[in-house]
Formats: structure tokens, sequence, C-alpha cells
């Protein structure tokens, strides 16, 4: 079983829960259909970041008051600002099945998710290694809408990334990304290499880590 398999039983809700053949096999149809409508898409800008007083935190433009965005970006002087979709034809195709086939997209949107993860943890070890030839590390990636890291401020991250234009990112009137399956994300850049599991804080161990997202 792959680590997207893996990933879309966990968004599921399967837990430890062994899963039936029938789901299982829902599941990998639906990531070949995803595979065939998906036009994945990213963009990411490099911005200077200066740590303020009262967990305030400015990368670059975009100024943010959030405790835990600051413990995160802790003695880094510059960070990635990223976006990423899977493109209109997998809003198109949830659409479609919800018409005839709820249980499919629900199965869908928990592939789409995992599927948008996988993208990005593929695309991030690119920028680990582009970033380690410049002697800088990656903090764990960290997304509006992380603990008290707002939603209201995805407006103007993509302005930063020209992502409308760039990805066809767009924002809707509550702060949410359209396409659904997108994301942006905050990286901290740091001299100081900090172990951090590949597949992020949800399946991380380290509790007691000071760079983790959830408290």
């Amino acid at each position: 079983m792959d680590i997207r398999t893996k990933e879309a039983i966990r968004y599921l809700g399967y837990g430890s829960h062994a899963i039936d053949d029938g789901t299982l096999a829902l599941i990998e149809s639906s990531f070949t259909e995803l595979d065939q409508t998906a036009d994945r898409r990213i963009i990411y800008r490099i911005f200077d970041v200066s740590c303020k007083e009262d967990d305030c935190v400015e990368i670059g433009s975009l100024s943010v008051i959030s405790k835990n965005l600051s413990k995160n970006l802790k003695g880094c002087k510059s960070a990635v600002i990223l976006g990423a979709t899977m493109g209109t034809g997998v809003d198109m195709l949830l659409r479609k099945y919800a018409l005839t086939d709820m249980a499919r997209v629900v199965v869908l949107q928990a592939c789409a998710a995992a599927s948008l993860e996988d993208y990005l943890d593929e695309y991030q070890e690119k920028i680990r290694q582009e970033m380690k030839g410049r002697g800088l590390y990656l903090r764990p990636r960290f997304s509006p809408g992380y603990g008290d890291f707002s939603i209201s401020h995805q407006k103007m991250i993509l302005r930063m990334l020209d992502a409308s234009k760039r990805i066809g990112i767009f924002l809707t009137d509550g702060n949410m990304l359209t396409p659904t399956k997108s994301v942006t994300a905050v990286i901290g850049l740091s001299t100081l290499e900090i172990p951090c599991h590949s597949k992020g804080c949800e399946v991380c161990d380290k509790v007691d880590c000071i760079y983790r997202r959830y408290s």
C-alpha cells in the first residue's frame, strides 16, 4: 500500500481499523481518475523574515500576528511562500459525482487531499535539496488555518505570488481558495538543521518539538 493510499484512508477516518476491499478498490479507482484529471501546479518565492515582539511576523509584505507561526519561524531570516493546486478539473469531477454517487465523492475528496499533500511533499523535497546547497534547512510547512494563523492572510499571499495569474488560484469572499483542492503555505528557512518528519506534524510523534504546527 503506497503513501497516498494510506493518507486517503487516514482522511476517511479509518485510523487503525481495517478497511474493506470494496472501499479500497474505490480508493484505487479514485486515484486513477484523479491522476487523469488533475492539472497540478505550484509556485513559490522566497522572502525575508522578521520576527518582532508580540508574536508579530513579517514575511516580505505579509504581516501576521500569530504565536504559532512566530514559534515555527523562530531563528529564520527568510522563508518560502508557496501556492499549489490540483486544478479546476478536480472540482468538476466532484460536482459530476455529487449528482449520482455521494459515496464516491467522499472518497474522491480524501484522495484529492492526499494527492495534493503528496505533490507538495515531492516539490518540497526539491526545495529542500536546493536550499541545502545554500546552507539552509526547511522548517515544517505551515498554512493559513493552522493554529492562530488566520485564513484572512490568503489574499496577501496570493497577491505576493501573483498566483491567480500564474497558476489559477483565486479567493472567495470567505477567504477560501478555489479550485478547492489548493493550498498556500509558509516554509521557514534556517541555518540550523532541525530533523523534521518529511510527512509533517500529523504523523510525527515528537510532540514536544518547538516547531510543531499543533500544540
